[in-house]
């Protein structure tokens, strides 16, 4: 898990407790970075976390801001232990999570993702299903990300052969998935819904814009060169996928839910 600047106290609280004490199959520790200075009342809530957890805690201080790819990869470096599972500060966790998903490791699987809720301040406003089946999972990267990054449990090993996390705004765990599964990893979708995920009125603001489409445009270039799509699907990718980066956010909304991350009801 990582946190930093922008994240709240008591949203951060309610995931911390939500992988350790809500867990009917609790992990064996937990790598919780701190990606720069944070708020006092989030430093505050941090600490009184580690003291009081359940679960032994590996604090990773950062001096400064570096973003998630960087944070990520300084947590993985401190995991004692292979099977990791992402979590981030401000979702909720079902308790059943980490006992649907470890099977499916003990199974062979090395990236192994769920579906989840989408909520707000209104409650659950639906329900997002990731394609299911390693051959389904492996069409459907051409052109959508197959899984939902923060409900995912992964073998470190697969995610350090396949050239772990890198800096790409927005879609770093996309290009991961992307060569994880390029580089053989065997992979696997829960299609319950296994955690809340929140959204936030700014979310859809967030993923337009000349910043996100240049971003978008190094995705699919590195997805070519690396031969994972054709010259077809690359330019169907950078037409549609970089075109939804410039429509309005209302239309942005609707497309994101039918075309970008389908899925959701």
């Amino acid at each position: 898990m990582s946190v930093y600047a922008k994240d709240r106290a008591d949203f951060f609280r309610e995931a911390f407790r939500s992988v350790t004490v809500g867990q009917r199959l609790r992990p064996d520790e937990v790598v919780l970075v701190q990606d720069g200075p944070v708020p006092d009342d989030l430093a505050a809530a941090i600490e009184q976390e580690v003291a009081a957890s359940v679960v032994p805690v590996v604090l990773v201080p950062l001096e400064r801001n570096q973003g998630l790819a960087h944070a990520l990869t300084a947590g993985l470096e401190r995991c004692a232990h292979d099977v990791v599972a992402r979590m981030d500060a401000d979702d909720i966790a079902m308790p059943e999570r980490f006992a649907k998903q470890l099977p499916l490791i003990d199974e062979g699987f090395e990236l192994v993702g769920t579906g989840m809720f989408e909520f707000g301040d209104g409650g659950v406003l639906g329900t997002r299903t990731p394609p299911v089946g390693e051959d389904v999972i492996r069409s459907y990267a051409t052109f959508h990300d197959p899984f939902n990054h923060p409900t995912v449990v992964y073998r470190r090993s697969a995610v350090e052969r396949a050239g772990a996390y890198q800096p790409l705004a927005l879609m770093e765990d996309y290009w991961l998935f992307v060569r994880m599964i390029k580089d053989g990893a065997r992979v696997a979708n829960v299609p319950d819904p296994l955690l809340k995920y929140r959204v936030d009125s700014g979310a859809y603001q967030r993923r337009g814009g000349a910043a996100l489409f240049r971003s978008e445009l190094a995705l699919q270039k590195r997805m070519r060169r690396a031969g994972y799509t054709t010259r077809a699907q690359y330019l169907r990718n950078v037409v549609v996928r970089g075109g939804y980066r410039f429509v309005p956010v209302g239309i942005r909304r609707i497309a994101y839910r039918l075309i970008i991350a389908p899925g959701r009801r």
